[in-house]
């Protein structure tokens, strides 16, 4: 495993919106490791800094960009990278953002990039597509957004994957947020963390959770939180044990949040199997099951 990423929370977020760019400013480098999983290459940065994110040039109108980091490279130069956190489609988003680049190359006099994180497929798909301004006849200026979302975005369901880059997970799972598999996505990053334990697994849980918004995905990322210990639990089977414990809680959980009705033997089934990967399956399959008999129906 690689070693882990450690993160000195600046301050904590308040918002799903101010999560889903934030999260750049606590870890500048994540850019770099989440566009190519959504198959963008761009220069490997060198150095990365953070500017302040006041574009006002007259006072009347202020505009603000959601976080701006300078980033040098060793081959390519330097450039300027603008990060958005857009939740919806906006026609006037259209205009701020072409007013931001021009902006900023004449400020700074360097490669402007817009890099649009989105946590729906709509979205993503709306904000990726160039923004052309002029006639008809001819293209005065044209601006083409880099765009992350849960289309491109790869999910994150292995503990020990999530476990290599904390804020590329959490990442993932606000992305993923609007997801299907978001239960299977949440209970990798809650192993993940617990795994880790210390201050930095807390921050990030109260990052995610913050991050989720006031949806039924945040009541369940409290639960999973309150069935993982805070700190390190030990290693070896003392983690196994603990991972086998949460997997088999989860896969009850998420029966009774769907008000599937679950029998004394099954329930007894599920928290006496000790195989992980089983237990996995059977989690799986409580996303979709219409009854509790339906997670043995292989088996049996």
């Amino acid at each position: 495993m690689e070693s882990i990423r450690v993160t000195t929370f600046r301050h904590m977020v308040s918002s799903a919106h101010e999560a889903m760019h934030q999260i750049f400013r606590e870890d500048p480098g994540l850019f770099a490791r989440a566009l190519p999983k959504a198959g963008i290459a761009l220069p490997e940065p060198t150095t990365i800094q953070l500017l302040d994110t006041d574009l006002t040039e007259i006072k009347s109108m202020a505009r603000r960009v959601d976080t701006l980091m300078p980033v040098d490279t060793a081959d390519s130069g330097s450039y300027l990278l603008a990060v958005e956190a857009q939740g919806r489609p906006d026609p006037d988003k259209l205009n701020s953002w072409t007013y931001y680049l021009a902006y900023l190359y004449a400020e700074y006099k360097l490669p402007p990039l817009l890099l649009v994180v989105c946590q729906d497929k709509p979205t993503a798909s709306w904000a990726a597509q160039p923004i052309r301004i002029g006639l008809p006849a001819h293209t005065s200026i044209a601006l083409f957004p880099l765009v992350l979302g849960p289309e491109n975005l790869p999910t994150i369901i292995d503990p020990d994957e999530a476990a290599e880059d904390l804020a590329l997970a959490v990442f993932s799972a606000l992305a993923h947020a609007n997801d299907p598999a978001l239960p299977a996505i949440l209970e990798a990053l809650a192993t993940a963390l617990a795994t880790i334990g210390g201050e930095t697994a807390r921050d990030w849980a109260e990052y995610t959770e913050v991050g989720l918004g006031d949806t039924q995905s945040r009541a369940f990322w409290r639960h999973l939180m309150t069935l993982r210990p805070s700190r390190f639990p030990g290693s070896g089977t003392i983690i196994e044990e603990t991972r086998i414990k949460g997997r088999a809680e989860d896969i009850l959980r998420i029966l009774d949040l769907r008000a599937i009705d679950i029998p004394e033997a099954a329930r007894e089934r599920v928290n006496a199997c000790t195989d992980l990967e089983l237990l996995g399956t059977w989690f799986d399959r409580a996303l979709t099951a219409t009854n509790a008999e339906e997670l043995f129906a292989a088996e049996a």
